[in-house]
């Protein structure tokens, strides 16, 4: 699967690509929203990895951004410390996953498993 990973912490970006990459995923990363969006205009993506709080634009004008684009049925997964479970249950209600940060390689497996 083609997966865009976005978030502004450079170790979250490498260790997922990483761990994605290692299960035989094709990765693109990058640092900010405003990135991501060009990403997703240029080029199909399977599965969606964005943080939520990000300097400039956050992962929500992704989110929201989603809505006017070809996405084409691509799965995402809203990656943050500030995962309540009322925001959880919001996410789940658009059709979004989550994963809380800090994560366990286990549980970025689990959420990886609810994308295919």
């Amino acid at each position: 699967m083609k997966v865009l990973v976005v978030d502004d912490e450079q170790l979250v970006r490498w260790f997922l690509e990483r761990a994605l990459k290692k299960w035989g995923h094709d990765v693109v990363s990058v640092s900010n929203a405003r990135d991501a969006l060009s990403q997703i205009t240029k080029e199909s993506f399977d599965i969606l990895f964005t943080d939520l709080r990000m300097p400039e634009e956050s992962g929500t004008k992704v989110l929201n951004s989603l809505n006017s684009m070809n996405t084409n049925n691509m799965k995402v997964v809203v990656c943050s410390a500030f995962i309540t479970p009322e925001l959880s249950d919001d996410f789940k209600g658009k059709g979004f996953l989550t994963l809380k940060k800090p994560f366990k390689l286990s549980e970025l497996e689990s959420t990886l498993n609810q994308c295919s």
